[in-house]
């Protein structure tokens, strides 16, 4: 998993409509969010994206861009997308699971993929990064919330 106050990873994944998404793109512009849900079927990930979407503007006004990762492949986050309408980029692996580019893996046996956070500042360093491998503990609002504030002070 990654660490917070290293360089963010050269991460590679696509969006549902095909286009290419590189974390590296946004370094001098925006800091980023990736939610990473266990699946796209999982209650409680989608209990997550949620809250994500009510704080949407909250995310938008510190000048945060928010993205879910998704395991599946890409027809089916694109279904799982317009289906729960969800406003933000859904992004999956081009060459694997996005969640492994990370440090996501899978647990229990290799049975149970893990969930979880990374926020990125404008600058290309993570300022949080959290995985568990139950999803109720993937998704700590507390702790992000203090991460996008500590943004504020770096400004």
């Amino acid at each position: 998993m990654l660490e917070t106050g290293s360089p963010a990873p050269d991460v590679v994944l696509e969006d549902t409509d095909g286009r290419t998404f590189r974390l590296r793109d946004h370094r001098g512009g925006h800091a980023v969010l990736i939610y990473f849900m266990r699946s796209t079927s999982c209650p409680v990930c989608n209990r997550h994206v949620r809250d994500l979407i009510r704080r949407r503007d909250e995310f938008a006004a510190e000048d945060i861009l928010v993205f879910v990762a998704v395991p599946e492949d890409r027809r089916t986050a694109a279904a799982w997308k317009t289906e729960r309408r969800i406003p933000f980029p859904v992004l999956t692996g081009r060459l694997g699971s996005p969640h492994e580019m990370i440090g996501l893996s899978r647990k229990v046996f290799g049975a149970v993929q893990q969930s979880g956070s990374v926020l990125i500042d404008s600058q290309g360093v993570v300022r949080h990064a959290h995985g568990a491998t139950m999803p109720v503990n993937g998704y700590r609002r507390k702790a992000i919330t203090t991460a996008v504030q500590a943004l504020r002070t770096r400004r």
